[in-house]
């Protein structure tokens, strides 16, 4: 990390190489969005499209409607995620992710700097540049780290691909598509239909 005057600077291409830190992290520019997976540092940009925020926005206007008076809650992107446990000091966390859509049920995860620890549910909508992140790198990781319901939004050919949780490991995920409504196996009676999610 380098440092010009009192202006920290995001890594260079040769530095994407080091192993950084929540710590290190915290230092970088405030208008860029990184995720930290494994201490690498991986960019967020470009910015998403319109139809990946029209997703996001029906996703996440859904589930927090339905979840108003619920102890879990949701938050949409940008949101740091944390992926460590709690006694972990900054320098030792070395993955903080940013999901389009995190649901958190345990409220003591929550803090002023976003979630410290693992949600229960994440959703993440693809783009040709975070395919293979989101369903490679991200997979494994959510599925070592506990996540039990993982949504893969496909926009482009509008089908979701969810993964659930079953003795620390995901299954075969179940797809969907218009016309069909999803189930949320989170919660008991929370169904999401597709024709208003790819309206």
């Amino acid at each position: 990390m380098e440092k010009q005057g009192c202006v920290y600077m995001s890594p260079s291409p040769k530095e994407l190489s080091a192993h950084y830190s929540y710590a290190d992290y915290l230092t970088w520019p405030e208008d860029e969005r990184w995720e930290l997976i494994d201490g690498v540092p991986y960019n967020m940009t470009p910015a998403p499209t319109p139809k990946h925020q029209e997703i996001l926005g029906e996703l996440f206007r859904v589930l927090a409607n339905w979840l108003k008076g619920n102890k879990c809650r949701a938050y949409m992107a940008p949101f740091d995620v944390r992926l460590a446990e709690t006694e972990i000091p900054d320098s030792g966390i070395d993955k903080v992710v940013q999901p389009d859509i995190s649901v958190v049920c345990d409220p003591q995860k929550i803090d002023n700097r976003g979630c410290l620890g693992a949600p229960d549910m994440i959703i993440e909508i693809l783009s040709p540049s975070t395919f293979k992140k989101d369903m490679g790198v991200k997979l494994a990781l959510y599925e070592s780290s506990g996540v039990k319901e993982y949504w893969v939004v496909y926009p482009l050919d509008e089908t979701v691909m969810v993964f659930l949780l079953h003795n620390s490991q995901y299954g075969k995920p179940t797809v969907y598509s218009v016309p069909d409504v999803i189930p949320v196996k989170l919660f008991q009676d929370l169904t999401i239909p597709l024709e208003s999610v790819f309206r």
